[in-house]
């Protein structure tokens, strides 16, 4: 951002140079031009006014010296040790963004008891594993746990952090974003790295409209949220390299204004990111009494049912069966689509699929652009056939 500067001297009309600007930002004073909060900066005065009169200045920007930061890191999201799916992912992806720049992989690890846990992240090609292990870190409370980040940034320095976009990472990563005075941008699709270190985060914006490249060029630690099955976790490797480093905090830093009273586990239930096979509703389906016939093919292939955004805005389905960027990140080894358009923000969130098999009456639908098979017709005609073929090969 920059500011208007008015030169006083070399303003003849007042009224004139007021007349220039279209929100009425310009006011006298004492015989003096002034410039109030409704000013766009839109620089018609300074283009259209006397010469001199009113000139722009661009602020300067904050300079940072980018060779004090080194590594990328990690955080471990995990539950009593045991570690989220979602942090291999990122340690996969952190390992190929370093190779870049020729950074060190870190992991940040924290909790309690976490004694051979934290070697389990040396199988995968993590340089240091930094471990917070205290008692009073048992459980994820937001302000211990923003204090320990906070301690493990000022010592290690590191350029940029991933951070799995979980429960806890959602509220973790902006904490310790503003705790830190840096950037952070949520669920980043494609991850880069730039020779001189800043990290080229990626995410749809404008409802998916776009895809906007985000850079955080002047501020330390560089911050991205990813979900879970967007990035490719790296083969576990039989031997170990790296090493564990415990840390220590101070006790006084790890107080909290929240008392944990009870712990209730919830039933354990099956979630579609975690199926091989999904069957998806889209909004071909013209009756939510259809949706059954949807179910019934995924129940005889061994899977899912899952839907699009319209179809849970509808009420015809559970928000926990909605695929995409404002539902859920799936990879199954099959997925089939029944009536999906391919809207961006459900493409984004099911691409990685290892098969995608598209039905959809118009034959120019985007959804075709990403499917492997492509089927185009009316899925009421298509999905009763591929039923009765199924029933029929199962005798």
């Amino acid at each position: 951002m920059g500011k208007l500067i008015i030169d006083q001297s070399k303003i003849e009309d007042i009224q004139a140079l007021m007349d220039i600007c279209p929100f009425g930002a310009m006011e006298e004073k004492d015989g003096k031009l002034e410039i109030n909060a409704a000013c766009k900066t839109c620089k018609l005065c300074v283009k259209k006014g006397p010469k001199g009169a009113v000139t722009y200045v661009e602020d300067e920007k904050p300079q940072i010296d980018k060779s004090l930061w080194n590594g990328i890191a990690v955080y471990v999201d995990h539950v009593d040790g045991k570690i989220h799916p979602v942090t291999m992912e990122l340690i996969g992806k952190a390992r190929e963004l370093a190779a870049k720049i020729n950074h060190p992989v870190y992991a940040l690890f924290i909790g309690s008891h976490l004694e051979g846990k934290s070697e389990e992240l040396l199988h995968y090609g993590v340089d240091k594993v930094f471990v917070y292990d205290d008692e009073k870190l048992a459980r994820f409370m937001i302000e211990p746990y923003t204090a320990v980040f906070e301690d493990f940034i000022e010592k290690q320095k590191p350029s940029a952090i991933l951070v799995g976009a979980t429960t806890v990472g959602r509220q973790l990563a902006p904490r310790v974003a503003a705790r830190m005075h840096t950037g952070l941008t949520a669920d980043c699709t494609i991850l880069d790295m730039n020779e001189n270190t800043d990290l080229v985060q990626i995410r749809p914006a404008f409802g998916g409209n776009i895809m906007a490249q985000i850079l955080t060029p002047n501020n330390r630690p560089q911050m991205a949220t990813v979900r879970y099955k967007v990035m490719n976790a790296p083969e576990r490797s039989e031997t170990v390299s790296g090493e564990i480093v415990p840390c220590q905090i101070e006790a006084d830093k790890l107080k909290t204004n929240m008392e944990v009273l009870d712990i209730i586990e919830k039933e354990k239930e099956q979630f579609i990111e975690s199926a091989d096979v999904l069957v998806v509703a889209g909004r071909g389906v013209k009756k939510q009494e259809d949706l059954a016939m949807v179910q019934e093919l995924a129940d005889l292939l061994g899977g899912m049912f899952a839907c699009t955004r319209p179809m849970v805005e509808a009420g015809w389905a559970d928000a926990k069966c909605q695929v995409g960027l404002s539902g859920r990140t799936v990879r199954p080894r099959l997925i089939i689509t029944c009536g999906v358009s391919g809207a961006v923000q459900f493409v984004a969130g099911m691409k990685n699929s290892e098969t995608i098999v598209a039905i959809n009456s118009d034959p120019s639908a985007t959804i075709f652009e990403t499917a492997h098979y492509c089927l185009v017709g009316d899925l009421y005609e298509i999905l009763p056939k591929l039923i009765e073929k199924i029933k029929a090969a199962k005798g």
